[in-house]
């Protein structure tokens, strides 16, 4: 355990060294504001011991020469990763990807772009093109979690304020249980193909109205949720661990599919063959809502990356481990479109549901490893993906009472209470109404955060300040809160909810140009958030430096 009680920082700088022997709070702050300081390597330590920032710049300059932690704001967790921390490889954060890529919810959207009109080309494109715009945005917001070794939350406060960082954290977590719980509900499925069909015909498998499902599907969901706390409350080194080892066999699971299709289908040609369905005017109408639901669909992620890459051992490392995302979804969509294409061959009906597929494929023994890879790919998919930002969310709202493991576990729960069965009732409202519903969110807070860290900041962060609620920290603000944040927050949202709520049903009708704004409310969001939050901040006077 990493004891915060005291935590100091030490400098060493141009003409003044600031020995162990010497307090900082024995130097006149007076000369740390006259003296131009350069330190070569400022770095945090905890008790005495070095913590992190080899890879910190000279111009991170520490503000409070009497610094420290507040133990509100920091535990082992929220703290900058030491050096021995720093191990993920470029190979590590690829894996990462291949375990979020290959799994049931990237199956089904690739499916649904040919279900709307779309040709096999042009549904590929969109996806690959979507995940070029995430790949940039995940670099862009990963690097300061290399540099730094600091985690979202904690990046979040140089943005929106100490006490302010709450809203963006809490609005992804939010998000993330609702993928938790669609996630687990898909392994769930699985566990119930398995099934004796006895059971499955049984009285056990009606529907209650007021649960939305029935008791054994309900039942399912339950188990496969348990089996995965084992995998989550080992915390970061158990994710690594899985991610690393199961890219491999999903790698293999997914070949053997495809060559099984190939097989008894007799090739690819009909997918091949397949011509869209849509006029030029229908097919830009589809494409844009399209675009913004794939960019949605790793929007999440694509906030919270530094939770991942504080651990890579360099920016180099984080880069090409990213740098796979397009490349992935393109080939695994290209597995969903070929698959569900060669249904309609071997079966002579279309199946785009792979859990239903694999109960349709025949042999016990087969039924097991697949069943086997669809567990597999959900569970090292939510557990990265939807356990890693709540998780750390709560535990900035209050680190003295929570840890990785007990955010974890109140993830799993809001999991449930989000009833993911009723989300997933149709391919619309999971795409249309789910994705490009809180992108909404996500758009607006990327927007701000990269705006602030690139354009306002200049990538330079004050690390202690980031662990201080002294009113003098450069990210106190107002009373904690970042007003022109906040602000430039709203602006990108309010415009968007007269679509949601059209999407929903709520209201109708409205005007067209309030339904563009929604069919491509990730973009709009990013772009008006960020540059409202960019112009009030150069209108902002200047603070004095500390």
């Amino acid at each position: 355990m990493i004891s915060t009680s005291s935590l100091s920082f030490h400098h060493n700088h141009r003409h003044h060294v600031l020995s162990n022997n010497i307090k900082p709070n024995s130097i006149p702050l007076s000369l740390f504001r006259k003296v131009a300081l350069t330190p070569s390597k400022p770095f945090i330590c905890l008790n005495k011991k070095l913590l992190c920032t080899p890879m910190a710049s000279s111009s991170q300059l520490n503000s409070i020469p009497d610094f420290k932690a507040d133990p509100s704001l920091i535990n082992e967790d929220l703290a900058p990763t030491k050096p021995s921390q720093r191990t993920y490889s470029g190979w590590e954060m690829a894996s990462l990807w291949v375990g979020l890529v290959v799994g049931v919810p990237t199956y089904y959207l690739a499916g649904s772009l040919v279900d709307l009109g779309m040709a096999w080309w042009q549904g590929i494109l969109t996806v690959v093109a979507a995940n070029i715009i995430t790949f940039i945005a995940l670099g862009l917001t990963g690097h300061p979690g290399t540099r730094y070794g600091i985690p979202f939350p904690v990046l979040a406060r140089s943005a929106f304020g100490i006490r302010g960082a709450h809203i963006p954290t809490l609005l992804r977590g939010l998000v993330a249980c609702g993928w938790y719980g669609i996630e687990t509900w898909i392994g769930g499925e699985a566990i119930f193909l398995l099934l004796p069909n006895s059971i499955k015909n049984s009285s056990f498998s009606n529907s209650i109205p007021w649960l939305g499902t029935s008791p054994l599907e309900f039942a399912c969901f339950l188990v496969f949720w348990f089996l995965q706390l084992v995998a989550v409350l080992k915390g970061m080194d158990g994710i690594r661990e899985l991610e690393k080892y199961s890219a491999p066999i999903l790698i293999l699971l997914t070949s053997c599919l495809v060559i099984w299709a190939y097989v008894n289908a007799g090739g690819f040609g009909r997918i091949l063959s397949m011509s869209s369905r849509l006029s030029s005017s229908e097919f830009w109408a589809l494409f844009f809502p399209s675009l913004t639901a794939n960019v949605s669909f790793w929007a999440t992620l694509a906030l919270n990356i530094p939770d991942f890459t504080r651990y890579a051992k360099s920016q180099k490392d984080q880069i090409i481990g990213q740098a796979g995302l397009p490349i992935l979804m393109g080939a695994f969509t290209f597995v969903g479109l070929a698959v569900t294409a060669s249904t309609q061959v071997i079966f002579g009906r279309t199946i785009s549901n792979p859990i239903q597929l694999l109960g349709e494929i025949g042999g016990f023994g087969t039924m097991i490893i697949s069943i086997f890879g669809i567990t597999l790919a959900t569970i090292t998919t939510n557990i990265a993906a939807n356990v890693v930002a709540p998780a750390n969310a709560l535990v900035n709202v209050s680190p003295s009472v929570f840890n990785f493991q007990r955010g974890a576990l109140l993830t799993a729960l809001l999991g449930i209470v989000f009833q993911p069965w009723r989300l997933l009732q149709s391919s619309e409202s999971f795409v249309y109404t789910w994705l490009v519903g809180y992108s909404a969110l996500m758009g607006p807070i990327a927007g701000i955060i990269l705006a602030d860290y690139y354009l306002v900041k200049g990538r330079n962060l004050r690390v202690n300040d980031l662990y201080t609620l002294n009113p003098v920290g450069n990210y106190f603000y107002y009373k904690g809160y970042n007003l022109e944040a906040v602000g430039a927050l709203v602006i990108g949202i309010l415009p968007v909810i007269p679509g949601f709520l059209q999407k929903i049903g709520t209201l109708n009708p409205i005007p067209e140009l309030l339904m563009t704004i929604y069919n491509n409310a990730w973009f709009f969001g990013f772009f008006s958030s960020g540059i409202v939050y960019w112009i009030l901040s150069v209108l902002k006077p200047t603070k004095q430096l500390h």
